[in-house]
C-alpha cells in the first residue's frame, strides 16, 4: 500500500461511514487488508472494529468488483451492520442470507452478490457447513473473509460456537483469502487458537482499548444465598432509583432471571427477563426495547450478549459467578460505552462455585463417539456431516460436536475435494483406541475450565488491585493500582505485599519468565506465562490449565525451562 492508498481509504472511511478521525489500529487494520494481510482485532464494541474490514472492502469492490463475506454469530448482528451500510452507501452496501429472510429474498440476494451490485455478503457460520453455500462463494472468487466475534472460533472462548471450528477449513476451501477476525474480549491462549484454526499466515494483530478505566470494578462478598439475593435486588434498585441505570443484571440459571426480574417489577423497576427458554420473537422484543430505553434493567444469563451496543448502560452486575475471566470481561464490556463513569459488581458466594464446577465437567459419550467412527469405517469413504446424522439418528448439532472432537485426535479428517465437507476415518486406525484419545482431550479440556474457575475465584478473592488483576489475565501490563476499584478504595491493594506486580530485582522470576513468555514444565508440558505477583508466577499451561507457582521454587529447582520470548498476543 502507498501514501495514496492511505489517502484513499481515509477518504472513505469519511465520505462512507463518516469516519473523519481513525482511532489507534484502524489504519493499520485497512491497509494490511487492503494490500491482502490477515488481520486479528481484539477491540471493545464501539471501538470501530468493522470499519477495519468494511473500508477497504467497498475499496476493493470498486477497483475490482469482488465481494467480501462476514461470517456473523446472530442475525440481530447482521441486520445492525446491514443497516448501518446502507445508510451509508446505499443499497450496493451488502445483503444478508439468512433464515429472516424468505427463500425468495435470499435468492436475490445471493444474485445482487454475483452480479456485483453488493460489497458484503453476511452468512451464519451454520450455513457454511452446507456444501452448496460454499461452492456458491467459492465462484464469487472473494476479496476478504471476516470472522466476526471471532473468540466463538476457540474452544478457550467464552462463547465457544462448535461451527466456528468448520470455519478454517472452509477459508482454505476458498482459496485461503484475506482474512480478518474481529472481537471484543481474547486472552493470549485464545488469539493463539483463532489464528491457528482460521489457518492465518503472517497476521497482523492488533489489541486496542482493552482497559475501560471509567468501569469501576467491585466484588460483594456473601456467606448465605438468602443473603445474597436480597443483597442483588436492593442494590440494582438503588443503582437504578438513584439514576445510575439502565444496566444488566447476569443470572446462571433460567429461573433466576425469572425471579430477580419478578422482585426488581415489584420494586417498581421495569424488568425484563432474557434467556434462551423464552421465544426468538420474545427475546427479540426484550433485546429492541432495552436498546430503545423500554427497560431499567435486563435479567439475563449469558444468551444475552453479542449485539448489545447500548452506549448508556451505567452498571453490569453479576448475581452469580460466571464460568471464566474471559466472558466476565466481555459481560462488563457491556457497560460504559459512552465514556461516562460506570460500574461492574460481582456478587460472589465461595459456594457457588460448584455449580460452574458442574457446567465445566465434559464427560464424552463414547458410546455416540464410536456410532460416528463405525459409520465412517463401514462406510469406507468419506462422508458428509448430513449422512452421519442420518445414519446414527443423532441431530446435526450434536454430530457436529462429536466430530469436532474426533478431529482434534488427528484419526478424524475432512480431505479437501473441491468445496465438500466429507469426514473420513484415518483406515489404520482402531475406533476404541481413537474413542481413548478423545476422552483424554476431553479430560484436559475439563481440567483446563476448572482452573479457569480457579482464575475468576481468585480474582474474586484477591486483595491486589482488581483492573491490575484483570488486565494481568489478558496479558496486559497495568504498572499501578488503578484507583478504581473497591480494593484500591479500601486501601488493601496499595499494601506492599499486594502492590506490584515486578517485584523480583535481578533474577527475580519476572526477568527469567517475562509475561507472555513461553515455558515448559517437565510434568505439565509447555505453557505461557501470565502474570507475576510477590512470590508467585501463574502459568497457563496447554494441558493443564492454570498454575499458580512459587517463583523461588521455580527458580531454586530449575522446574521450568524458557522456550520462547514474548510474542506478540
Amino acid at each position: 500500500m502507498t501514501v495514496n492508498d492511505d489517502a484513499g481509504l481515509r477518504h472513505l472511511a469519511a465520505v462512507t461511514l463518516g469516519l473523519t478521525h481513525l482511532r489507534e489500529g484502524q489504519l493499520t487494520g485497512m491497509r494490511a487488508l487492503a494490500a491482502g494481510r490477515d488481520v486479528l482485532a481484539v477491540m471493545p464494541t464501539g471501538y470501530g472494529k468493522s470499519a477495519i474490514y468494511q473500508v477497504p472492502a467497498l475499496l476493493l469492490h470498486r477497483r475490482q468488483q469482488r465481494p467480501t463475506v462476514v461470517v456473523s454469530p446472530l442475525i440481530s448482528l447482521q441486520e445492525d451492520q446491514l443497516d448501518g451500510l446502507r445508510e451509508a452507501v446505499g443499497p450496493g452496501g451488502g445483503v444478508a442470507v439468512n433464515s429472516s429472510h424468505s427463500a425468495a429474498e435470499q435468492e436475490r440476494a445471493w444474485q445482487a452478490v454475483e452480479r456485483g451490485g453488493a460489497a458484503l455478503l453476511f452468512l451464519a457460520p451454520e450455513q457454511l457447513a452446507k456444501p452448496s453455500t460454499v461452492e456458491r462463494i467459492a465462484a464469487l472468487n472473494i476479496a476478504l473473509f471476516v470472522v466476526d466475534e471471532a473468540h466463538c472460533v476457540s474452544s478457550w472462548g467464552h462463547d465457544f460456537r462448535p461451527d466456528y471450528l468448520r470455519l478454517g477449513e472452509v477459508r482454505e476451501r476458498l482459496g485461503n483469502p484475506a482474512t480478518a477476525a474481529l472481537t471484543a474480549t481474547a486472552s493470549p491462549p485464545v488469539r493463539e487458537e483463532i489464528l491457528a484454526r482460521l489457518g492465518m499466515a503472517d497476521p497482523l494483530v492488533l489489541v486496542h482499548g482493552f482497559d475501560r478505566p471509567n468501569i469501576r470494578l467491585e466484588v460483594v462478598r456473601h456467606h448465605e444465598d438468602k443473603e445474597k439475593r436480597r443483597a442483588v435486588v436492593e442494590q440494582v434498585t438503588a443503582l437504578v432509583t438513584g439514576s445510575r441505570g439502565p444496566g444488566l443484571v447476569y443470572a446462571a440459571k433460567r429461573k433466576d432471571t425469572e425471579r430477580y426480574a419478578a422482585r426488581l417489577a415489584r420494586n417498581g423497576l421495569r424488568a425484563a427477563a432474557y434467556h434462551a427458554g423464552r421465544t426468538p420473537i420474545e427475546r427479540e422484543l426484550v433485546h429492541q426495547q432495552f436498546l430503545d430505553g423500554g427497560w431499567d434493567v435486563v435479567v439475563a444469563t449469558t444468551a444475552f450478549g453479542m449485539g448489545i451496543d447500548k452506549p448508556d448502560v451505567r452498571f453490569v452486575l453479576h448475581a452469580d459467578i460466571p464460568e471464566s475471566l474471559d466472558s466476565y470481561y466481555q459481560q462488563i464490556g457491556r457497560a460504559g460505552r459512552d465514556g461516562q463513569a460506570a460500574v461492574a459488581i460481582l456478587h460472589y458466594r465461595s459456594e457457588d462455585l460448584g455449580l460452574r464446577r458442574y457446567f465445566a465437567t465434559h464427560t464424552p459419550d463414547e458410546a455416540a463417539l464410536l456410532a460416528v467412527l463405525t459409520v465412517l469405517r463401514e462406510a469406507g469413504r468419506p462422508l458428509p456431516p448430513q449422512t452421519l446424522a442420518e445414519w446414527t439418528a443423532f441431530p446435526a448439532r450434536r454430530i457436529t460436536g462429536l466430530l469436532n472432537l474426533l478431529q482434534e485426535t488427528g484419526a478424524v479428517t475432512a480431505p479437501h475435494d473441491g468445496a465438500r465437507s466429507d469426514v473420513a476415518l484415518d483406515p489404520a486406525a482402531d475406533p476404541a483406541q481413537v474413542v481413548e484419545r478423545a476422552v483424554e482431550l476431553a479430560e484436559a479440556r475439563e481440567r483446563v475450565d476448572r482452573s479457569r474457575i480457579a482464575m475468576i475465584r481468585s480474582y474474586a478473592e484477591t486483595h491486589r488491585c482488581r483492573r491490575q488483576f484483570l488486565l494481568g489475565y489478558f496479558g496486559e501490563d497495568l504498572p499501578g493500582p488503578c484507583g478504581n476499584c473497591d480494593t484500591c478504595a479500601d486501601g488493601t491493594a496499595l499494601l506492599p505485599e499486594h502492590h506490584g506486580q515486578h517485584d523480583g530485582g535481578a533474577g527475580g522470576g519476572s526477568e527469567a519468565f517475562p509475561l507472555n513468555s513461553r515455558v515448559e514444565h517437565a510434568l505439565w508440558g509447555p505453557g505461557l506465562v501470565m502474570g507475576h505477583d510477590g512470590d508467585l508466577l501463574t502459568v497457563l499451561f496447554d494441558r493443564e490449565g492454570y498454575r499458580t507457582l512459587s517463583r523461588t521454587a521455580v527458580l531454586g529447582h530449575g522446574l521450568l525451562t524458557l522456550s520462547t520470548p514474548p510474542g506478540n498476543y
